[in-house]
């Protein structure tokens, strides 16, 4: 398959309306946490996720001792709490439902050995949701890597790896959050096989996915079950596409393959930057180590984000100073636009003794302040992983709990600066209504007569717009 990887594991197959008065720091890089073994170690390919106080939540594989995984916060002060011990490893991260909890799977443990689904609230407290192969020939899948998304209708969906019936090689799911199971589409190779990533719901409300078996492929289905494979690659336009796509303020979708394109001194490639447009014609728009001494990074295991400025931003596992991590190099920050133009942000291992992480296996969040956050999988003080912080001069925005609804429901949104707020608007029409829970939650009722566009609150210290669309469902 690929080369190894100074930190790879088990799955290698596997606009600028952010308009705000508050001044903006320049670019800085700045270690907030480094785990030390006892309170978790190499987390793993997930981005943080942002919760309703504004603390950044995650998961780590293991936690010493007998504890194979931690569910952990950082506050804003580089804090750093564990939440809860998993009683299996943890490969995925966790998505914040419109209940104001988390949900998140293990990749293994529960009652039948083959992973769970778990709600846990802000607090640490865990409830079981699902334990998998509970049907015949486990044709609900087994061993799930990748975290879930809460879709327009509540329900979370996600996907398994693989599956022991007959034929199965991963499938699609739905469970409501009171843990109803509902197998939508199990893969038979021929319309790809092992999805490689998460799923994540379009402006037409339905879901797209990767699966990594072969060169790869990208699907959408309905949440209905209605499945349709849209691209395959062919590895001379990526191989590996890796941890989902993004759909960007142009429509189109965005993501990376983990291998392939370009050889670029990497004999099986060193991954692309891909743009999709939604009948599935693909472009690779980048191509990894395409710079002397690959200082732009190869490997980029993780998925993408797209800032207000209209960039995308994310990571690479390797490369960046090939002298460190074994001379495969220890991962980079990049921004690129998206005509294909890239900047290398930051070099891991830059730090003595790579106190500064090395190895970022997951994608960033960029949160509400503007900061972007990630972990890495290596490095630190202790050298179990770090997570870190990078601002570039981006300013505060609000985003959504989830992206869409209908008029009359209400819409989840986080920020900063929230007390005091006189007036919250969906591309330009009044809310009907809005409470300020906390200084950094809120939440409003969608107007009659609201259309799909930005929001805006309007706070003591100016006007805060999101970062992405949200759609008005009819």
């Amino acid at each position: 398959m690929g080369k190894p990887g100074c930190w790879r594991t088990i799955f290698t197959s596997f606009l600028v309306l952010a308009a705000t008065t508050v001044a903006a720091p320049a670019q800085t890089y700045k270690t907030l946490v480094s785990f030390n073994g006892t309170d978790g170690v190499y987390p793993m390919y997930a981005p943080l996720v942002q919760g309703r106080d504004r603390n950044f939540y995650g998961t780590t594989r293991g936690a010493g001792g007998n504890n194979p995984g931690t569910v952990f916060n950082v506050t804003a002060g580089d804090t750093l709490t564990t939440l809860a011990v998993l009683a299996t490893q943890p490969y995925s991260g966790l998505v914040l439902a419109t209940d104001g909890s988390f949900y998140g799977t293990t990749a293994l443990g529960g009652a039948n050995g083959w992973g769970t689904i778990f709600k846990m609230t802000s607090m640490g407290t865990l409830t079981p949701l699902y334990s998998f192969c509970a049907q015949t020939n486990c044709s609900d899948g087994v061993f799930p890597l990748f975290g879930l998304v809460q879709a327009s209708n509540g329900k979370l969906y996600g996907t398994t790896p693989s599956g022991a019936a007959v034929g199965s090689q991963g499938t699609i799911f739905e469970i409501t959050r009171a843990g109803e199971f509902t197998t939508l589409h199990s893969f038979n190779g021929a319309d790809g096989a092992s999805p490689s990533g998460p799923l994540i719901q379009a402006t037409n409300g339905n879901l797209y996915g990767t699966t990594g078996a072969g060169f790869g492929t990208v699907f959408e289905i309905t949440l209905t079950g209605k499945f349709k494979t849209l691209h395959v690659f062919n590895g001379a336009d990526g191989s590996g596409p890796s941890m989902g796509l993004v759909q960007a303020t142009d429509g189109n979708f965005y993501g990376t393959t983990q291998q392939g394109g370009a050889d670029n001194n990497c004999p099986y490639g060193c991954g692309t930057v891909f743009k999709m447009k939604p009948t599935g014609e693909l472009k690779t728009i980048y191509n990894f180590c395409s710079q002397p001494h690959c200082t732009d990074g190869s490997d980029p295991i993780s998925g993408l984000v797209q800032a207000p400025d209209g960039n995308f931003y994310g990571t690479t596992a390797e490369s960046g100073n090939k002298t460190a991590c074994g001379g495969y190099g220890c991962g980079t920050v990049f921004k690129l636009t998206p005509k294909g133009a890239l900047t290398t942000l930051y070099t891991f291992c830059s730090q003595t003794n790579c106190t500064d992480g090395a190895g970022p296996q997951a994608g960033l969040l960029q949160a509400t302040n503007g900061y972007f956050y990630g972990i890495t999988t290596g490095g630190g003080a202790s050298g179990d992983g770090t997570v870190f912080s990078l601002s570039t001069g981006l300013g505060p925005f609000v985003t959504f709990v989830q992206r869409a609804a209908k008029a009359g429901h209400t819409a989840e949104i986080l920020g900063q600066g929230f007390k005091g707020a006189t007036k919250v608007s969906f591309n330009g029409t009044p809310a009907t209504g809005f409470t300020v829970k906390t200084d950094t939650f809120l939440t409003a009722t969608v107007p009659t007569g609201a259309t799909t566009g930005y929001v805006t609150v309007t706070t003591p210290k100016g006007t805060l717009t999101s970062n992405l669309p949200f759609r008005v469902i009819r």
